[in-house]
């Protein structure tokens, strides 16, 4: 795997880990671009509103993200380039497999730490 934090880590940094997670937060100014590099099937949120254009597989498109949006990506490996007046803000949501249920011994439930 080509990891954004290797990548690219003047932009990337992992702001939590664990076995089933891992969150990005990725920053970038107008006119900066990204090498290429690989997402996990992913949740992203938009902190701020800006224009990019994405690189994959031959194809180039450009995307206008607005503040506060939240979306699904598919496993990918990508490109990009801030192509607006703005900032680009955003956190990614990386899964990683889930590990097999075993709740055995477990110390957390479904509200959080016992």
């Amino acid at each position: 795997m080509t990891d954004p934090t290797v990548t690219d880590p003047d932009k990337y940094r992992t702001i939590f880990e664990n076995e089933r997670v891992r969150v990005l937060e990725y920053r970038d100014e107008p006119g900066q671009a990204t090498n290429p590099h690989e997402h996990p099937d992913s949740v992203m949120v938009t902190l701020s509103s800006f224009d990019r254009r994405l690189s994959a597989g031959g194809t180039t498109r450009d995307v206008r993200l607005e503040a506060g949006e939240v979306r699904w990506l598919d496993a990918q490996t990508h490109s990009g380039e801030n192509t607006g007046e703005t900032p680009t803000h955003v956190v990614f949501v990386e899964l990683k497999e889930a590990p097999a249920p075993d709740t055995a011994g477990d110390e957390s439930g479904p509200l959080g730490p016992r």
